[in-house]
């Protein structure tokens, strides 16, 4: 029976080769980029691909670092990574309180972010600075490379802002699409009557229309915010154009269908019995989806955050378009400063500012790898 299953050679070879290709062509957008952010200029546009890599120029300038410095980012980094993925879930399950567990993750992704930042920016180089001059040739600097062009975005040039903006926006999307698509999605997930198959084809239309269709429906309202407003607030009322609270609007909106979809999918394979189970022993409907159904549907909750988080994090269309010079956030940002700028300097300052922000997404997916595996198997694809 094994031999029957078993995979030829061959197919094993071909699939592997194709894997790995595709890797590789996935990856080396990001890797060359972030060669060239720690680069001087020079280097940073060298036909040379070697002068890239390694940076002469940069290192000639007295900017690099050794090998033991590449060796101790590099353990830190892959130890500290394997020990978030595995502890951080089992802390918040452990230590969070009975339906928190939101606030326990929350807590335990500053707190993580926060360890991460002292380590990599105060710790590891104040050691570093000690222990090369001490280690002989492992202390050389052997590889061109400086901050300096991070330094200049993030605090010379404000990107810190726009970062904070780019938060605001996110956890906007995040907690109104969870909150309304948990409660939508479980009602549906329970309800086998006709309406509910029609509002769930409902919001796939919606789902399905250009961002831009939306934007331009909005666009007015926003717009005239104070004047609508006016009548409740006084001539207190907002302007809504150009600030967060538009863009979150417009990006739940766009991601509510989804979110519902979603969540009811996971909803559907959790048995109707937990329900009936909990209210027999007295729990109302509410208590019993928060005390039953929803401990067990975190993955399920946490996956469905993370495709929300992408959403409103890497959006270009709605942020430009209904965000002003300050409250935008990091990707339209990102695509002024290369449409601006002219200087090779500048453009590799842009390169650092398009670096940084996959840094969350990495520490996102690192932190949450296995309740997204575990909510993608549970079915969250499953229609």
């Amino acid at each position: 029976m094994q031999a029957v299953h078993r995979q030829p050679l061959s197919l094993k070879l071909l699939s592997s080769g194709f894997l790995i290709f595709w890797c590789a062509i996935a990856a080396f957008p990001i890797l060359w980029i972030t060669v060239m952010s720690v680069k001087s200029p020079v280097d940073a546009f060298d036909a040379s691909a070697w002068n890239v890599i390694f940076g002469p120029e940069t290192l000639a300038t007295g900017k690099g670092i050794s090998i033991l410095d590449i060796l101790t980012y590099l353990g830190c980094a892959l130890w500290m990574g394997r020990s978030i993925a595995k502890l951080l879930p089992d802390m918040v399950r452990s230590y969070a309180p009975q339906g928190r567990q939101w606030l326990g993750w929350l807590i335990g992704v500053s707190v993580t972010g926060l360890v991460l930042f002292v380590t990599f920016f105060a710790l590891l180089p104040a050691l570093l600075n000690t222990l090369n001059p001490l280690v002989g040739p492992l202390g050389k600097d052997v590889w061109g490379f400086t901050t300096e062009h991070y330094y200049t975005v993030w605090v010379e040039r404000g990107f810190f802002q726009n970062f904070q903006n780019s938060l605001i926006v996110t956890a906007g999307v995040v907690t109104i699409s969870l909150t309304v698509g948990t409660l939508a999605g479980y009602g549906l997930a329970r309800s086998g009557s006709v309406l509910a198959f029609w509002i769930l084809i409902i919001a796939l239309v919606f789902r399905a229309l250009p961002h831009s269709v939306l934007v331009a429906g909005y666009l007015p309202v926003f717009i005239n915010s104070a004047e609508i407003l006016k009548p409740i607030l006084g001539d207190a009322a907002p302007t809504l154009y150009g600030k967060p609270w538009a863009v979150i609007a417009v990006l739940v909106a766009i991601n509510q269908p989804f979110t519902i979809w979603m969540l009811r999918s996971f909803f559907q394979n959790i048995p109707a019995e937990l329900d009936e189970a909990a209210r027999v022993d007295g729990c109302s409907h509410f208590q019993a989806f928060r005390r039953v159904i929803m401990p067990v549907m975190w993955p399920g909750v946490i996956t469905t955050g993370l495709f929300s988080f992408l959403l409103a994090y890497n959006d270009f269309l709605v942020t430009s378009l209904l965000l002003d010079a300050q409250n935008q956030t990091m990707v339209p940002a990102i695509a002024g400063m290369f449409n601006r700028e002219t200087t090779t300097t500048d453009q590799v300052v842009a390169v650092a500012a398009a670096v940084s922000i996959t840094a969350p997404l990495f520490i996102l997916v690192m932190v949450f790898q296995r309740q997204i595996v575990s909510g993608l198997t549970a079915g969250a694809v499953k229609g």
